[in-house]
């Protein structure tokens, strides 16, 4: 059999084996260190838009980290995406407060403004303004920001950027990650970079950056003895993974164009078959499509392909299932319009990493071109 193609895998470039060097040779091999400041620095520059930058242990301590600088928690309500990955979720429980999902629009497949409105509506006829909203750019590609800030703001409700799949990624040419109150990053194995696992908080007041390091270090207060007044994490990332991203850093736009080559590849690939289709970028937004996805007609069809392609030792797998549907959050408030159900129904994620070849990708389409000719 041939060797398995992955969904999304790490993809060095050689540039980070330098910076992973230094850090041995300066024996900087701990949570802080001239890479952490260095790494925020290129994530700063690269943002723009005046960003503040604090790098952690991971996409999910920065969403909870967020939480906690927005004040959230035991009784509080939170309102979700629906249609995403339950790291989105899980750190709004950490702090005692209740998930309100909200489906998704056909458009980018991201938060549903007219449902978000209902939820919103819905909640404070119940006496529960929501404390948060967490909106995800879900595969890579934005959510409408425009209608989903101006209800934000209408309601006085402030909004964290869950831009875990998106860097790289622009609304009106303005990079994501820079829209929200906070915004969060992810480095993870399979992101569009990585530093094995990572993640960074991004916001516009230094004074948040600097209280969610604060945080992010155990909370210890600036005296010889080890004092504490508030709760802590160990969050912060460490010199030689930041070290990594330094050397990820200098590749990411290289990377954001090798997955939308695979992208524009597979839909080439597959213009005479009516039965896929493509969630092609709205005016004035640009996808880094860290995952290329497709619908097909019936989960019957998406499963059969899926299998076709695990026989061939090549992975897909189906899009997100909706929080909704997950028994941990059974209980969970909910607003529906069903796209999230459809979504999951018949989306399959393709291969996507950058470093595919061409080979690997022609194995790919062969295999569904196979498929439908079955």
């Amino acid at each position: 059999m041939e060797s398995r193609i992955l969904l999304s895998t790490p993809h060095m470039s050689g540039k980070e084996q330098s910076y992973i060097t230094n850090a041995f040779e300066t024996n900087w091999i701990a949570p802080l260190g001239p890479h952490v400041n260095g790494f925020e620095s290129d994530i700063q520059n690269y943002l723009n838009q005046d960003s503040h930058v604090a790098v952690l242990s991971s996409g999910t301590a920065a969403i909870h980290l967020g939480l906690i600088l927005l004040n959230v928690g035991q009784g509080d309500e939170v309102i979700c995406q629906s249609k995403t990955f339950s790291a989105s979720a899980n750190p709004i429980v950490y702090q005692g407060a209740t998930p309100v999902f909200v489906d998704s629009e056909k458009d980018t497949w991201n938060m549903c403004p007219e449902q978000l409105e209902i939820a919103i509506k819905d909640r404070l006829s119940k006496g529960k303004k929501p404390k948060a909203i967490i909106a995800v750019h879900l595969y890579g590609m934005p959510y409408k920001i425009d209608e989903i800030h101006d209800i934000a703001k209408t309601y006085n409700i402030p909004v964290i950027e869950d831009s875990a799949e998106a860097l790289g990624s622009t609304y009106k040419s303005v990079k994501c990650g820079t829209f929200g109150d906070i915004a969060i990053l992810s480095f993870n194995g399979n992101k569009i970079i990585t530093t094995s696992g990572g993640g960074a908080i991004v916001t516009k007041d230094i004074k948040l950056k600097e209280k969610a390091v604060f945080l992010a270090t155990q909370a210890r207060e600036k005296a010889v003895e080890y004092l504490h007044h508030s709760i802590g994490y160990n969050y912060r990332l460490s010199n030689i993974l930041a070290g990594i991203g330094r050397g990820q850093m200098e590749v990411l736009d290289d990377r954001v164009s090798a997955r939308r080559s695979n992208y524009e590849f597979y839909k080439e690939s597959f213009k005479n078959i009516e039965e896929l289709t493509f969630n092609d970028e709205p005016n004035d937004y640009f996808s880094n499509r860290w995952l290329s996805t497709m619908l097909t007609p019936s989960e019957a069809i998406r499963e059969g392909i899926r299998t076709t392609l695990e026989a061939l030792n090549i992975e897909t797998r189906p899009l997100w299932k909706p929080m909704h549907q997950q028994p941990v959050f059974k209980d969970a408030p909910r607003y529906l319009n069903g796209v999230s159900d459809d979504l999951f129904e018949k989306g399959l994620c393709l291969p996507s990493g950058s470093n595919l070849t061409e080979y690997e990708l022609n194995r790919v389409t062969s295999a569904i071109k196979t498929y439908f000719r079955a």
